[in-house]
């Protein structure tokens, strides 16, 4: 095969992919997808919410499998790190650090939140599409009578949508752990590394806040 034909084949094969994924887009709608992440988790921790009661380490597992893998944990420790999340101010091993342990204290707060309330049920609220490109879908969670509203800010991955950041009763999520991060930064003297070992996102002391 010539060179010239290699190369012609080369630019038409990465053209095709480039387009590929320029093009692609989600498949559901964003109430849907939201629907389907909290069906399924749901009916799992409704399945299982007899071995619950002996074992609520158990909802950390059934969070990981269910939940994880449709959140956006980089996009999450962008807005979390808040200025520490810049070149400027953090390596990217400290980023990749900081993900890894942000990942994984989640799963524990929200599996604990989750161990408590297995029977809940939810409405969604109706949906406006408003053009964004990180639309937000809230659900209302039933609580023994109280509903407890949570919204889901999206994005765009390509081939589906995944949660970026989470809004419990009208408190940024985001942002609450942003200032827990930067409040525990300035507690270990401004030592970056100390910080990411010692931080723990704390969902209930944000949500009560």
């Amino acid at each position: 095969m010539n060179t010239l034909l290699k190369q012609t084949l080369t630019v038409s094969i990465l053209s095709t992919m480039i387009a590929s994924t320029a093009f692609a887009a989600p498949a559901e709608a964003p109430p849907a997808f939201v629907k389907k992440v909290a069906d399924g988790l749901i009916s799992r921790l409704k399945a299982d919410n007899a071995k619950l009661k002996t074992n609520p380490a158990l909802a950390k597992t059934i969070v990981r499998q269910n939940l994880d893998p449709y959140i956006d944990s980089q996009a999450f420790t962008r807005i979390v790190m808040g200025t520490y999340a810049t070149n400027q101010n953090s390596s990217a091993a400290q980023r990749a650090q900081f993900e890894k342990n942000f990942r994984e204290t989640l799963i524990e707060n929200y599996g604990s939140a989750f161990a408590k309330f297995s029977n809940q049920t939810y409405t969604l609220r109706p949906y406006k599409d408003t053009g964004s490109k990180n639309p937000v879908v809230t659900i209302d969670f039933n609580n023994k009578g109280e509903k407890i509203p949570v919204s889901f800010q999206l994005v765009d991955k390509g081939t589906q949508w995944k949660v970026r950041n989470i809004n419990v009763s009208g408190i940024d999520l985001g942002l609450q752990f942003r200032n827990q991060f930067a409040a525990t930064v300035k507690r270990n003297g401004g030592n970056l590394d100390k910080a990411i070992a010692n931080f723990k996102p704390d969902a209930e002391a944000a949500v009560n806040k």
